[in-house]
């Protein structure tokens, strides 16, 4: 059986980073991970290629050698993954789906022509998938029906069917699942609220699989919540510390994790032991009563900006996420949200609008009040929201866009950026100069130039990067990374300006003007007053 898995196309979005991958030779920020590790699970005796439509398209000979078609993709990735669908369909090769869409929305994978469903976790569904294809069954659709697999039976992913120099980072996955219950995620309604971890064997195994293959860079724990289960989480960076330094540090990590993880000095400690050098963390809003209402109550129980403040100090770089349009939310939610990100310099703020996802209790909760205007969420930060919220979208709409075009100022920019690296812990492991070659001086060069020169940021460039090497002189690769992804968020917010505006006229030419909720429920008339 020749396999041909293809990974959809993103669209220009805060992550894809198309103007600071530019700037480095690099076609993408992250490969597929879920392919490769869907490669893995089949049978071993099948031949596979892969093809990353981020990095480039697929060929004619691909498609003619081709006698299955294998697609994932999130629902970011919509709507090139329906086009490979048809695509595939008119050269007449079957297709099996899976990954989050296809679980979430499966009618609108069958509808596009997919022949095989491969939906939930695929440790369970796939070897359901390859008996099917074994007894010559032309389609099917293959559940989990509740179960969640023991993920310390997945194998090493493939990641020798990756092309190293396309990504900025890699990737590999500890665990699967988040104890919390944020209302507006689908992270636990895909994987359950019971993390589940790999063992530290299995994980040390990806990595030496990585370096036996030159993998140097950084690589990215996609963990949806890293320190999920905290015991298995230190027994691993205990025994990934002492691999680190045997290995003499080739990698930096970086993951996502819950603001608790400003109570747990010991795990901050060895996480950056372990050369970890930034962590996203959902801060969502600073109005506690949006927290609670979404359910967000692990982010009530302390200060977020002295849990942000905490683990800066502890030498990890801080990204965080933001949404507006919670129920019940006030009006300047968006200023407030430029406060909070000035306040505590987070440089990467990821900024959008609430969007209801398939099947979480928000969608659900929604669904019952009459309130969805579109079923089919798009979790990219130029689009609407898909629901009638409890102020007027419009002011909503308004208040993100200007908030948007705050934060990623140049200049604010920058000076956040300093001021964060200023305050931020020492690395622990030893400092490895990445390997000088032209791509490098040239990337450097062109930074330099268009902060250091041509912009109106050219004075604060420089002095910043002058007390940097000043002031804190081990981080000083690390500042000049996140001062070059400004060159990403200088257009990226100016598409998102555009895009907004003009969904948002389209909204106001169709919908009745400064629309909010009609219900018969008090509570949410009080929420809308």
């Amino acid at each position: 059986m020749r396999v041909l898995l293809i990974y959809p196309q993103f669209p220009k979005s805060f992550w894809s980073f198309e103007k600071a991958l530019e700037l480095v030779d690099r076609k993408a920020l992250l490969p597929p991970l879920g392919l490769v590790t869907v490669a893995a699970i089949l049978p071993q005796e099948w031949e596979f290629q892969l093809v990353d439509r981020n990095v480039r398209s697929v060929t004619d000979a691909e498609w003619e050698w081709a006698d299955l078609v294998m697609l994932s993709a999130m629902i970011v990735q919509k709507e090139d993954f329906l086009r490979q669908i048809q695509e595939a369909n008119r050269r007449g090769k079957p297709v099996a789906v899976g990954g989050p869409y296809a679980t979430a929305l499966p009618q609108e994978a069958a509808q596009a022509g997919a022949n095989y469903l491969i939906l939930d976790e695929g440790e369970i569904t796939l070897p359901l998938f390859v008996a099917a294809i074994q007894q010559g069954q032309p389609e099917g659709t293959f559940r989990a029906d509740g179960e969640k697999p023991d993920v310390t039976t997945t194998p090493i992913p493939r990641f020798d069917l990756l092309d190293f120099t396309a990504y900025d980072n890699m990737s590999i996955q500890f665990s699967r699942g988040c104890p919390f219950q944020c209302e507006f995620c689908d992270i636990i309604v895909l994987y359950g609220r019971k993390p589940r971890t790999k063992t530290p064997q299995q994980l040390l195994a990806e990595l030496e699989r990585l370096y036996e293959l030159g993998w140097r860079r950084t690589i990215f724990m996609v963990d949806d919540n890293f320190i999920g289960n905290k015991r298995n989480v230190k027994l691993l960076l205990r025994e990934l510390k002492p691999w680190m330094a045997e290995h003499n540090y080739p990698f930096h990590f970086n993951t996502e994790a819950s603001v608790d993880l400003a109570q747990d000095q010991e795990l901050m400690d060895l996480m950056v032991e372990c050369n970890f050098n930034a962590v996203f963390l959902g801060v969502e809003t600073p109005d506690e009563a949006s927290l609670a209402l979404t359910q967000k109550f692990q982010n009530t129980r302390d200060s977020l900006s002295e849990a942000v403040d905490a683990i800066v100090r502890s030498g990890l770089r801080v990204m965080a996420g933001f949404i507006i349009g919670f129920d019940g939310e006030k009006p300047g939610a968006g200023d407030r949200i430029v406060r909070f990100v000035e306040q505590t310099t987070i440089p990467v703020a990821f900024f959008s609008m609430l969007q209801a996802l398939p099947d979480t209790a928000l969608w659900h909760r929604l669904e019952r009040e009459g309130r969805l205007r579109d079923k089919v969420a798009n979790i990219n930060q130029t689009t609407l929201m898909n629901f009638v919220p409890t102020r007027p979208l419009e002011d909503i709409a308004r208040e993100y866009v200007q908030a948007f075009w705050e934060l990623y100022d140049p200049i604010r920019y920058l000076e956040r950026t300093y001021r964060h690296f200023r305050q931020i812990g020492a690395p622990k492991c030893p400092s490895r100069l990445r390997k000088v070659d032209w791509v490098g001086i040239r990337a450097l060069l062109t930074m330099c130039w268009r902060q250091g020169v041509v912009r109106k940021t050219r004075w604060k460039f420089w002095l910043n990067l002058i007390g940097i090497l000043r002031h804190n002189p081990a981080v000083w690769q690390h500042y000049l990374a996140v001062c070059a992804l400004g060159e990403h968020f200088l257009e990226y917010r100016q598409i998102v300006r555009d895009q907004i505006e003009t969904q948002l006229a389209d909204y106001l030419a169709t919908e009745s003007p400064r629309a909010v909720i009609a219900s018969e429920d008090p509570m949410l008339r009080q929420l809308a007053s």
